[in-house]
C-alpha cells in the first residue's frame, strides 16, 4: 500500500460568531473531506509537544513522528538544508523574515507579501552591507529568508515575528535565554555568549532597518501602496540537526517525496530522506497552483512510496485574521486537491492510504499559532469505518482514534 498525506497548514481554527459559532472547517463546503472522514477514522492529534513552541516546524516534525526532544534545532536549521547551505561544526542558522515596521510596530511578518524577486534585491544588499566572516545572509522564498551566524550560541530567545502582529518591536529584541548557563550547547562550537549572540543579533536588526528604510526597492513599493520591506527579523535558531530518515523508521518506504512552496517543510523533508519536488506556480498564498501540486503528488504515487503534500495557503489566511480568505483556501483544498487526489487513486490496483491533517490550528481571531489537538482523517480501500460523519474539529471528537501524541499517527497510518 502507498501512502499520502494531505496536510492543510493550520487548517484548524476556532468557533467564530460570525459563522454562527461554527469553526471554518464546520462551515465551509467540504464534501471530499466529509467524505473520506465518513467512509474512513477519525481522531485527534497533538502536534506539539509539552514545553514548545506551536510552530510550523515542530507540528510537521511530529506528524512525521520525530521525537522534538532528540533532535529539534529550530526552523533556521531546517530551511538551510532546502535553501542548499550545509551548516558546518559551530554555524547557527536561523529563519530571518523580511517585515514591516510602522511607526516602531510591527505591522506584518511577511513585508506585505514581498516576492522572491523583490527579496533576493534586498538580501543580496543586507549580504553585501552586513556580511562578514561571521554573518551570512541567503535568499530563501518570499519574505523567509536565512541568516547563518559562525559561532553562535542558540541559548537565546527569540519571538517569531507572526506571534505578535502590531506589537512594538523593541520589547522583542532578542534576549539571552533564562538560565543559559544550565542548557548545554550539544554543538560545542559556540564561539559567542549568549548576551554576545543576542547583541550582534539586535544590531543587525537596527542595522538592516537603517539600510533598507530608502533603498530604491522599498520606495518603490511605498509608491505603489505596498508595504515595504523595512527590517530584518531573525528567529528560531539552531544547528544541524541529527534526523532519521523515514526510511529507517518504515523500511516500506524505499522511496518518497515531498512536495511544499516553503523552504522550512523541503528541509525536513530533505533530512527525511524524501525527494523534494519543486512545482511551478506553488506560492505558498492562497493562489498556489492546486492543480501542479495534485499532478506532481499523483506523478510521484506512481515510482514512489509516501508522498507528503504540503499546502500553506490557510496558514497565511490565519496570520492576516481573514476569515473569507481562509475560508476559501479550505474550499481549495478540498476541491483542488483532495477530491482530485482520490479520485485518481481510488481504484488503482495498487491501494493507496491517504491521510488528511492540518499542522496546527492558526485562529483568525488570535492571528498566531496554538498547540490546540488538531482534527485528522485517515482511509484506505477496506478501512472499518467509525461513526464520525464529518471532517471537523468538533466531529474528530468522537472519533475512534481519540486523541494521539509522540509518533503514535505516523505509526498508526504506516502500519496498513
Amino acid at each position: 500500500m502507498k501512502h499520502i498525506i494531505i496536510l492543510g497548514d493550520g487548517m484548524a481554527d476556532w468557533p467564530v460568531k460570525a459563522l454562527g459559532g461554527k469553526t471554518l472547517l464546520q462551515y465551509a463546503k467540504t464534501p471530499y473531506m466529509d467524505m473520506l472522514a465518513r467512509m474512513g477514522r477519525v481522531g485527534r492529534l497533538m502536534t506539539v509537544p509539552e514545553g514548545f513552541h506551536p510552530g510550523s516546524e515542530v507540528a510537521n516534525m511530529s506528524v512525521m513522528g520525530y521525537d522534538l526532544p532528540k533532535v529539534y534545532e529550530g526552523r533556521g536549521a531546517l530551511e538551510a538544508a532546502s535553501i542548499g547551505v550545509d551548516l558546518k561544526s559551530g554555524e547557527m542558522a536561523m529563519r530571518c523574515n523580511l517585515i514591516c515596521i510602522e511607526n516602531d510596530l510591527i505591522k506584518n511578518h511577511s513585508a506585505g507579501h514581498i516576492t522572491t524577486e523583490e527579496a533576493d534585491v534586498l538580501i543580496n544588499y543586507l549580504q553585501e552591507q552586513l556580511g562578514n566572516e561571521r554573518v551570512r545572509f541567503y535568499t530563501g522564498v518570499q519574505y523567509r529568508h536565512l541568516l547563518v551566524i559562525k559561532g553562535g550560541d542558540k541559548r537565546i530567545d527569540c519571538t517569531p515575528p507572526h506571534d505578535v502582529p502590531l506589537k512594538p518591536f523593541r520589547p522583542l529584541l532578542v534576549r539571552p535565554m533564562a538560565g543559559a548557563e544550565q542548557i548545554t550547547v550539544p554543538d560545542g562550537g559556540a564561539e559567542l555568549t549568549p548576551q554576545q549572540t543576542a547583541d550582534l543579533i539586535n544590531d543587525l536588526i537596527l542595522r538592516s532597518q537603517t539600510l533598507l528604510e530608502n533603498h530604491p526597492l522599498n520606495l518603490k513599493r511605498k509608491a505603489e501602496g505596498k508595504d515595504p520591506a523595512n527590517s530584518i527579523w531573525p528567529w528560531s535558531p539552531g544547528y544541524r540537526p541529527n534526523m532519521e530518515q523515514l526510511s529507517d523508521k518504515f523500511p516500506q518506504v524505499k522511496k518518497g517525496a515531498v512536495i511544499s512552496a516553503v523552504d522550512l517543510i523541503r528541509g525536513i523533508g530533505y533530512y527525511a530522506g524524501l525527494r523534494r519536488l519543486m512545482v511551478e506556480g506553488a506560492t505558498g498564498l492562497y493562489d498556489t497552483n492546486y492543480e501542479n501540486k495534485v499532478a506532481a503528488a499523483l506523478e510521484a504515487l506512481k515510482t514512489d512510496d509516501f508522498v507528503y503534500l504540503h499546502i500553506e495557503a490557510s496558514d497565511e489566511a490565519g496570520h492576516e485574521g481573514n476569515v473569507d480568505l481562509k475560508l476559501l483556501t479550505i474550499e481549495n483544498l478540498d476541491r483542488r486537491a483532495v477530491g482530485p487526489i482520490y479520485e485518481a487513486v481510488k481504484d488503482w490496483d495498487e491501494p493507496v492510504a491517504i491521510a488528511v491533517l492540518p499542522d496546527h490550528p492558526t485562529p483568525c481571531e488570535l492571528r498566531t499559532h496554538t498547540a490546540d489537538p488538531i482534527p485528522f482523517l485517515i482511509w484506505y480501500p477496506g478501512i472499518e469505518a467509525d461513526d464520525v460523519q464529518t471532517y471537523d474539529e468538533v466531529a474528530a471528537c468522537e472519533g475512534s482514534y481519540g486523541i494521539l501524541k509522540n509518533d503514535e499517527f505516523i505509526n498508526e497510518f504506516m502500519r496498513h
